[in-house]
């Protein structure tokens, strides 16, 4: 299968035309470290940012939370001028989500690697080892801080709980739970209360990728959701824990042209541990 395959391809980059670019974008490896050091594309750089979540999206927090990552990827050299590709080891919910949160930073052209590092060994590519442990620093010589991303922010990307308390009954939305059906069907409790937000659609996020973990042609993952209501007509807002993999489900729905998809950032997390939250227990 293509990425030209997908009408809206801006989030997507294959093994191909990875190497035909290698050198242009900056590279970015979201997989644990020792997995980076292990083997990872030549020229990238490590950034591992899966405990930073959100249990508050009110602005204040929310501010705070992007702040922080406006200075994560700066550390890592991403600027506005030059493009961005961001992997792991298949089109995961780590890389998922640091593509989806530089797209809400701004940046115009941020790109996963659909399957990872397993396609782009797959596809004949090497993968670079760490031959020695980095030295260690010297704080006589330390260089100056990276300055932050800087970008104009584009928080129609993302859904905050205020965005999904309207969502519940408008009929112009659609939530698509995308945890697994334990924790859909709340028998498996990741928050102090368990089940799903009235009116979710339960569609798991593993459902659009294929046996190697890329995306699956797009009119299967367009059937797929079209099937469930999720069109492209509404305003689609995807839940699941913590915003990982809820992102990659808004990457493809946004590779298949739907124009309004909106992440919930803090997603069950934040929901489910609030008193005020509307939360049903579906039936089995």
């Amino acid at each position: 299968m293509s990425i030209a395959d997908f009408p809206d391809h801006k989030y997507l980059i294959n093994a191909r035309e990875l190497g035909e670019r290698l050198g242009e974008p900056t590279l970015i490896d979201l997989r644990p470290a020792e997995d980076f050091s292990l083997g990872h594309i030549e020229g990238s750089k490590h950034l591992d940012i899966y405990g930073v979540s959100l249990n508050d999206s009110a602005d204040a927090p929310l501010n705070a939370f992007l702040s922080i990552f406006r200075n994560l990827f700066g550390t890592r050299g991403v600027s506005q001028d030059k493009p961005v590709v961001i992997y792991d080891h298949e089109t995961g919910e780590r890389a998922a989500r640091a593509v989806w949160l530089l797209a809400v930073l701004g940046h115009p052209d941020v790109r996963i690697l659909d399957g990872g590092t397993q396609a782009w060994t797959a596809s004949g590519k090497p993968l670079a080892r760490l031959t020695a442990a980095p030295a260690p620093a010297d704080p006589a010589k330390a260089p100056p801080a990276s300055p932050p991303y800087k970008g104009t922010p584009n928080l129609e990307l993302l859904a905050t709980r205020f965005d999904v308390h309207r969502a519940i009954d408008d009929e112009r939305s659609v939530i698509v739970d995308v945890r697994r059906e334990s924790e859909y069907r709340g028998t498996e409790r990741r928050a102090r209360r368990a089940g799903t937000i009235p009116g979710a659609v339960h569609i798991f996020w593993r459902d659009h990728l294929d046996d190697q973990g890329a995306f699956r042609p797009a009119e299967e993952i367009r059937d797929l959701y079209v099937s469930r209501g999720v069109t492209p007509d509404k305003t689609i807002i995807p839940v699941c824990q913590g915003g990982y993999r809820s992102a990659n489900t808004f990457l493809a729905l946004k590779s298949l042209g739907y124009p309004r998809v909106r992440n919930y950032v803090a997603s069950w997390g934040e929901w489910g541990n609030r008193d005020d939250s509307k939360i049903i227990v579906p039936g089995p």
